[in-house]
This record gives C-alpha cells, structure tokens and sequence, in this order.
C-alpha cells in the first residue's frame, strides 16, 4: 500500500449523515474478484441523479470527501473502500465513522480523519463556497488545515506507523520473510506444508 504522510487536495462535500456501504458501492457491483475497477461504481444510485454532488465538474479530480456522522455504516464490505480509492480519494473526513469501515479503510491506506461537527460543517461550507478550496491532512502533526479550519485529529500510534510506513498486513509479514523461510527449513519434511511458488 502507499504510504500517507501529508496530503493536500480539493475535497468533495458529501453532505448526508448515515451513507452505509450499500450506498457507497451498491451490492449488484460486487461480483468481480479483483480489488481494482470499483471506482465507477462509486455511489452508483445517486449519480444517476445528475445534481449530486460527484457530477458537478467542479468536484471533478477531488481527493479528500469530507461527509456527515455515521458514515461508512452497514456491511462489513471492504469494496466500498476499494471504490473511493479507486476513484483517486486518499482521505474521507466526518464527524464518526462505523468502525469496521475505518478498519477497512487503514488495511488499504486511506485515511478516515474523525473531526468535531463544527470543524467538518466549516469545512464543507468552505468547500462549497469554494470548490478551489484545498485542504491538507498531516499524519505527522495529526492536524488537518484549510482557510476555514486548524483542528488535530487522532489515531492510535501502531495504525499512524502502519500509514506512515505504508505497511499493509503482507507487508508486515513479508518484513519476517528470513524468519518464516528459516523455520520451514527446519521443520521436519514428515510434516504437512503447503507448496511455495
């Protein structure tokens, strides 16, 4: 996974509380097997609706989405975190999160920043006042800034090195690979093992 330090980009404001994973990536999109191709999928029912928010060229090439509390409830999905990485988000800001969501969101290297409702609201007004508006997200400072808002934001210390390091869970396996390959070697040949590329 690419590694999160600092970003800095136009935001989408996403102004709705309570969007699960359904309406993030809708269920009739989840029958591909590859982690990639999901973005066009990406809230799929309500772009057929040409006034939302996604279709206006304004938004077009955003990568921060800045949404209402709750976001990311429902099924356990990962593929609507798979669609807004693919549509080129790198950061999702709200005021709350569903937890399994924001899990998913740190095993692929996007960034949930959980934000006071104030902060957020100020920041989707800026936005929409402006859709030129950046913001830039420090995972070094734990600190999100935009003309409109300077708030800190926090994460636990293992997950922040995990961003940081851009380390997904292969990775920090693969960072064992002399120890793993060394243990096989000693393990006795009568023992069940399972074939190695």
């Amino acid at each position: 996974m690419r590694a999160f330090s600092v970003h800095t980009g136009r935001a989408v404001p996403l102004d709705r509380a309570n969007v699960d994973t359904d309406q993030i990536v809708p269920a009739e999109h989840l029958r591909r097997i590859e982690r990639s191709g999901y973005g066009p999928f990406l809230f799929g029912e309500w772009r057929k609706d040409p006034g939302f928010v996604l279709n206006e060229p304004a938004y077009a090439g955003a990568t921060i989405l800045v949404a209402g509390p709750n976001f990311g409830g429902g099924s356990s999905r990962e593929h609507a975190v798979w669609a807004l990485e693919d549509a080129g988000f790198r950061v999702v800001i709200a005021p709350s999160f569903a937890d399994i969501f924001r899990n998913n969101c740190f095993k692929i290297g996007l960034l949930p920043v959980e934000l006071p409702d104030e902060s957020v609201r100020a920041l989707m007004d800026a936005v929409l006042d402006d859709p030129t508006t950046e913001i830039t997200v420090d995972l070094n400072e734990l600190r999100v800034s935009a003309a409109a808002v300077q708030e800190s934001f926090e994460i636990d210390p293992y997950t922040r090195w995990r961003l940081l390091e851009g380390l997904d869970d292969i990775d920090l396996t693969l960072r064992h690979a002399e120890a793993i390959d060394a243990f096989e070697r000693e393990r006795p040949a009568r023992l069940p093992s399972v074939p190695r590329p």
